[in-house]
């Protein structure tokens, strides 16, 4: 996917189409997680410091990641994928490599090709949103391609070109090749992938070690024998968090260790895991970072044994002059347990202490409430304006625009108190909605008959009034041809100048745009309204034409030319009975509907700012 994070955000904020969009954490050590296209023209890239972020685009919208919501997306797009090849290595939210070859979706260039451009399509049309995809015979090549099609685009290398590709290449390119090794394979005068097969294996050993020198030189060669494996075995389990103010309080150091454990079991037990060896991170004030780790007898899951041991590894770690992360894991994980009995006593009961500890805490809440926080970009809804999303909050303020995936340009703005009633949170709205596409004039299904040969141009007749010369020919089929095949879509539909020419039945000669009314099949009562029923429902299934306001009356021509559409071959003519009206009400009120006029204008909105996000600078 591309830009994936502010690409999902500006889909679903109108104001934000087109405009530099930064995803990440807010607080001052917050990075960024992801950055439009147009926010990259100022320099903003993928785990920069936020505060670098902004003092180069001081003007792009700054919003705390959605996750649930980027999940959702990727979930879709993962199905598009598994049904394609039942091998899908996703690598995160928004990447995955996937065997076409497995699930017999391509056998050569060319099958590939069509099958990249179709799955492009469908992630547009699911989503809404746009995907690259890279095709070859590896998986580092076919990433390498990913990178060079983006964004929205699809590049394809051919069997035996791969040397050619990475020759001229930065050796940044390669799998695996960071800050470090590449700083070191410059000192040693080695700069491009064709460096690398110049220096041989050997002087790669020597340089960077055995294992990543022998796997370098093979990535150099374009040789690649991993293969798409669809389920990967977890390693380990892991919780950490980084905080805006160096802790210094060794108490409370001790304090967020023990929450850490508790998360962490947490994760590992909604995962059906246990592990034998706890390990505890912490990084200092000044950067660097120490890693303790215990092996217990066994595998747990119990977290009085995990807090236990993280509070051993943590008396073994100087925290004087400050902490800025830690974190706390399990490795070795085992799909069993083997209990610690006094251990798990002890966790009972520390549980047990944190619970009444919990509770004081809730009954202090209830006595003092707190400000509610309202994280830039999320989603809320309120009683009198409805939809839309925090654009920022501070000073007991929050500013809302209210506007939804479908709108085709920015919405209102307004600013409500943070503890305001009638706004609450909400969830994102889905960016491709079920009923999109459907015309105001017109709404069918995708899938459905055109009218017939033959009836095309009296109908057409109708739409032109009289003493009009005749239209131009629409796309249409006699009554003895078999039925057209689905285009892009899997039900069949009328074309685009069919749907147009009924709309132009519907309004009448003369008339203005359609104003569309809630009836399901046209007419009130009168001999125009039986046959525009009558011409309805052999025209494709499903139909509905919306009427204008007070349409002007047929002439008989007209009449005339609608009766011989409802008649068709081998048809008895209309009955001169009212149609059925499909309506919400039994009756239609009299004269013209109303159209609501545009809103009132509201108060210039107030800007402020978030105090921070989930994702934090290490």
């Amino acid at each position: 996917m591309d830009a994936f994070f502010a690409s999902a955000e500006q889909a679903s904020k109108p104001s934000l189409r087109g405009k530099a969009v930064v995803v990440g954490g807010l607080g001052p050590r917050g990075v960024v997680a992801t950055a439009s296209y147009e926010a990259r023209v100022f320099g903003v890239n993928s785990a920069m410091p936020m505060a670098q972020a902004r003092r180069l685009a001081p003007n792009a919208a700054y919003l705390v990641p959605r996750f649930g919501f980027y999940r959702s997306i990727s979930e879709q797009v993962m199905g598009l994928l598994r049904a394609l090849s039942p091998l899908v290595e996703p690598l995160s939210l928004d990447e995955a490599f996937v065997d076409l070859e497995a699930g017999g979706a391509a056998r050569d260039a060319e099958s590939a090709r069509v099958t990249g451009e179709r799955l492009r399509a469908d992630i547009r049309a699911v989503t809404g949103l746009t995907g690259s995809v890279g095709l070859a015979a590896s998986k580092m090549i076919a990433k390498i391609a990913s990178e060079r099609a983006k964004p929205d685009g699809l590049v394809l290398i051919e069997p035996g070109t791969e040397r050619t590709l990475l020759g001229p290449l930065s050796v940044r390119t390669l799998p695996g090749v960071g800050p470090a090794t590449g700083d070191h394979l410059r000192r040693a005068g080695i700069t491009t992938v064709d460096e690398i097969a110049e220096a041989g294996e050997d002087e790669l050993v020597r340089l960077v070690g055995k294992a990543h020198g022998h796997g370098l030189y093979a990535m150099a060669l374009a040789h690649d024998e991993r293969p798409v494996v669809a389920e990967r075995e977890t390693k380990s389990v892991s919780v950490e968090d980084t905080y805006d103010v160096d802790i210094h309080d060794r108490v409370r150091v001790g304090l967020e260790v023990q929450r850490l454990a508790g998360r962490c079991v947490r994760r590992l037990r909604a995962a059906g895991l246990s592990g034998r060896t706890i390990v505890l991170k912490v990084r200092r004030y000044d950067f660097s970072t120490l890693t303790r780790s215990e092996t217990l007898r066994g595998p747990t899951d119990d977290p009085g044994v995990v807090r236990e041991a993280a509070a051993r590894l943590l008396d073994s770690v100087d925290t004087t002059g400050g902490v800025r992360l830690l974190g706390v894991g399990v490795s070795g994980l085992a799909d069993y347990t083997q209990e610690d009995l006094f251990a798990q006593a002890a966790g009972e009961q520390a549980d047990f202490l944190e619970e009444e500890h919990a509770e004081e805490e809730r009954g202090e809440e209830q006595a003092a409430p707190v400000e509610r926080r309202w994280p830039a970009g999320h989603d809320v809804h309120h009683a009198g304006f409805g939809h839309g999303w925090v654009q920022g909050s501070g000073l007991g303020r929050v500013t809302v625009r209210f506007e939804r995936p479908e709108d085709s340009g920015p919405g209102r703005v307004r600013t409500f108190r943070t503890d305001d009633p009638e706004l609450e949170p909400a969830e994102p709205l889905p960016l491709v909605a079920r009923a999109s596409g459907e015309s105001p004039g017109v709404v069918m299904p995708l899938a459905g008959r055109g009218p017939d040969e033959g009836l095309a141009e009296p109908l057409s007749s109708v739409a032109r009034g009289p003493d009009v010369p005749p239209a131009v020919p629409v796309a249409s089929r006699g009554p003895d041809e078999p039925p057209d095949e689905p285009t892009s879509s899997a039900e069949p539909g009328l074309g685009d100048s069919q749907g147009e020419l009924l709309q132009s039945v519907a309004r009448g000669p003369g008339a203005g745009p359609v104003q569309p009314t809630p009836l399901a099949v046209p007419g009130s009562g009168d001999p125009q309204g039986a046959l525009l029923a009558s011409v309805v429902p052999d025209t494709g299934a499903g139909l509905t034409v919306s009427l204008p306001v007070n349409p002007p009356a047929f002439d008989d021509r007209q009449s005339e030319a609608l009766s011989l559409i409802a008649r068709r071959p081998g048809v008895q003519p209309a009955s001169p009975t009212a149609p059925e009206i499909r309506s919400p009400s039994d009756a239609l009120p009299a004269g013209p509907a109303h159209v609501s006029s545009e809103p009132a204008s509201l108060p210039k909105s107030w800007s402020g700012r978030d105090g921070g996000g989930p994702t934090s600078r290490p």
